[in-house]
Formats: structure tokens, C-alpha cells, sequence
């Protein structure tokens, strides 16, 4: 039967902070196979792990969190720095973890941190479920790769985080701190592990073709429009005030979406930036968003109050917990770092909210930059301004 338990430290003294955390997250747990670790960009996250080594030494995976993360105890923040730490404790699971740094191939980067996985678990079979952590840069290549080796086993994740889109961030694996590149867990269990992947925000009728796109993620035109007029369009604002970094928050309460080809998942597409190329043509005004889109197919414009971000955490949690069959031992809630600067004025609430939801069941709930998973029949998906809530089962 599976187990978990939740510790965190925001001591000054970084090998202190994972000292304290693997103490607390470990009490109790005499078969740990995983710790979910998330920690400040204001952390030496080498001597955080140091500390914990001190107390175990069992894989360890996760990422740097924007501004804190929420656990059982209440929002962990601190300016200069904190650790908490998720382990799951299972006689029977086995679990592989693996990361690698960026390269010039990242699908081929993703093939080989999945055969390493694979190595780590000691199997030569494809794992029941898998977590992934990124850089938010090429999460949908590593996907690629690691399915070239396993296939499409269900998977939930998010990508690295900072608090001001900086560049500042981390991923964690084992004694490894990278800051480009990619992690997995893959899960060799029979305990049911269910996520739940949405954005919760509404539909409205703009809609438009995309018909021109650069580099993956560069939306050159929609409806053969420049991209950033288009929108500014849709949203009713003037393009020159969309320049740069001010789209990357106007947009976190009206982002653009995309539809599974089944049509039910709409994965979102976060404007980051608007660029100005300058050259006076129809495609001088161009979106950055933070996950590809590919030309000729529809991208929707997709909006919600700050009311209705603040809500989705307790909705979504609650959809999960229809949705597992089994007892859940712990809940993995990631959350969109961008959704939640938009309500931080309420994120005490939120809190409030989800440990009440969450009846005890150990959790954490990091902020990350990218998030990933799948909904019913759709293949796995990387999304931004998302929730990818995952419960596991205890047998």
C-alpha cells in the first residue's frame, strides 16, 4: 500500500533546508522509490540536495517553483528560499528516474533519457505512467523522443519555473541541477494514477486559420492577418500595447487555445511576446507563444476572469477525485505560474481551499512555466496556463 508524506524547510542554511525537509518527508517511510522536490531560484540547489542526502539516498526529481508552493500546511514562500518535498513510500512500485541536457536533437535527447529511465527502474519494458520536467524551450521534442522509446504511456509533468521569467530556472534529478534540458520519473506500478489536464477557461467565437507559422512557436499570421493584430483584434486592445513582455500577462485571462483532434481537450497556447519585425509588411507583428502550433489548423481565443482562475484549483481538484477509483495516497497538483501572479492576491483562500479538499491526503503544488498531460482519449500534450492534477492511488 502506498504512502506519502510532505516536508519542507525554509532554514537560511541550504544543506539545513534539506536536512530539515528529508527528515520531515521521510518520517514514518521505510520504502521511499520517489521524492517530488521543488525548491526558490534563490536556493544553492546542490547543497538542498547535499542535505537530504544526509538522510536518503533515493531518486529525487522536480524543479525550481515561481514564488513558493503550496502543501498541506499551508503557502511556502520565502524571499530567501525554501524546499518542500513530496516522497512516495511503495514495497511493490518501481520507479526510474533520468535526466539529460539540452542538445542539438532534443528528439533524440528524449530517446535517451528514456532508455536511461528504463536502465534506472532496472526493466527493459515501458513504465505504467511517467512524470516529465523540462526547460520551457522544447518540451514537445522530448515528448516525442521519449514515446519513440515507450510509446504513448500516459504522463503528467511541468515545465521549470522562476519568478520573473528571467531564465533563472531549474530542473532537479538525483545529484544533477540543470538549467536546460529534460527529467523523467517513469512509474512501474500497478496503483492507479489518474490525471486531470484542463485550463477551465471559456470559448469565445474568435476563431481563426493559422496561416503562417516560424520556428515552432513564432505565430506569424492567423487568417493570413499578422498574428498580434489579429489579436489585438479579437481582445479589443491596441497592438502597441502588446509589444514585448506586456502580452505576457494581458493575456493569462485571454489566451489562445487549440483542439485535440478529438475535440475534448482545448490545450492553451500562452502569448508571451509580441514582436515587432519592423520591415512594414503583413507579418511585421508576430506572437512568441510558450508551445508549438503548426499552420492550417484552428486557434481559438479563449478567456477567464481573475475570479474564475482563482476557482479552477478546487473545481479541478474535485473532478480529479470523481475520477480515481481507489483511495488516493497523495496528490501531485501543478499549477501555471502565470494563472497564479494573476491571483496571488488570493492565493491564501486558495489554499484555505484545496488542503480542505484535500482531507488530509498528503500534497504539493508547484508553480511551473508549462504543463503537461492528456484528457480522456487524447495522446499527451504539452499546454502553458494549464492544471495537470494527478492522484495516486494507495493499491
Amino acid at each position: 500500500m502506498l504512502k506519502s508524506r510532505v516536508g519542507y524547510s525554509i532554514n537560511p542554511d541550504d544543506i539545513v533546508t534539506g536536512l530539515e525537509t528529508a527528515k520531515k518527508s521521510l518520517k514514518g517511510l521505510n520504502d521511499v522509490k520517489i521524492n517530488f522536490l521543488y525548491t526558490s531560484t534563490n536556493n544553492d540547489i546542490k547543497k538542498v540536495i547535499k542535505g537530504i542526502r544526509e538522510v536518503t539516498d533515493t531518486p529525487i526529481i522536480g524543479c525550481t517553483s515561481s514564488s513558493g508552493v503550496i502543501i498541506p500546511d499551508g503557502y511556502l514562500t520565502n524571499e530567501n528560499g525554501f524546499a518542500a518535498m513530496l516522497s512516495l513510500n511503495d514495497f511493490n512500485m518501481n520507479v526510474g528516474v533520468a535526466c539529460h541536457e539540452a542538445g542539438k536533437d532534443p528528439r533524440a535527447v528524449g530517446r535517451k533519457v528514456a532508455i536511461s529511465a528504463v536502465q534506472a527502474a532496472g526493466s527493459s519494458r515501458a513504465p505504467a505512467y511517467f512524470y516529465m520536467v523540462a526547460s520551457p524551450k522544447e518540451e514537445e521534442d522530448y515528448l516525442m523522443g521519449i514515446q519513440d522509446v515507450i510509446g504513448r504511456v500516459p504522463m503528467f509533468g511541468g515545465s521549470a519555473a522562476d519568478n520573473n521569467v528571467d531564465g533563472d530556472w531549474k530542473i532537479i534529478c538525483n545529484e544533477e541541477v540543470i538549467s536546460d534540458g529534460v527529467a523523467v520519473a517513469f512509474f512501474y506500478t500497478d496503483n492507479e494514477i489518474i490525471t486531470k489536464y484542463t485550463g477551465l477557461y471559456n470559448e469565445t467565437n474568435n476563431i481563426g486559420l493559422i496561416t503562417e507559422v516560424k520556428d515552432k512557436r513564432t505565430l506569424v499570421t492567423i487568417d493570413e492577418v499578422s498574428a498580434l493584430k489579429k489579436y489585438a483584434h479579437w481582445i479589443n486592445e491596441n497592438p502597441s500595447n502588446l509589444k514585448g513582455k506586456d502580452l505576457l500577462m494581458t493575456s493569462v485571462t485571454r489566451p489562445l487555445g487549440i483542439k485535440d483532434p478529438l475535440g475534448n481537450l482545448t490545450v492553451i497556447r500562452h502569448p508571451m511576446y509580441g514582436n515587432d519585425m519592423g520591415t512594414r509588411t503583413v507579418t511585421d507583428d508576430t506572437i512568441t507563444l510558450g508551445n508549438n502550433v503548426i499552420p492550417k489548423t484552428a486557434i481559438i481565443q479563449l478567456e477567464a476572469t481573475e475570479d474564475e482562475l482563482a476557482s479552477a484549483p478546487l473545481t479541478v481538484l474535485k473532478d480529479l477525485k470523481k475520477e480515481i477509483y481507489t483511495d488516493p495516497a497523495a496528490y501531485i497538483l501543478i499549477h501555471d505560474a502565470a494563472r497564479m501572479m494573476i491571483i496571488k492576491d488570493k492565493i491564501e483562500e486558495i489554499t484555505k481551499q484545496i488542503v480542505k479538499e484535500a482531507r488530509g491526503i498528503p500534497f504539493i503544488m508547484p508553480f511551473t512555466f508549462g504543463e503537461y498531460g492528456y484528457d480522456e482519449h487524447s495522446a499527451n500534450i504539452c499546454g502553458g496556463l494549464m492544471l495537470s492534477f494527478t492522484a495516486i492511488g494507495k493499491n
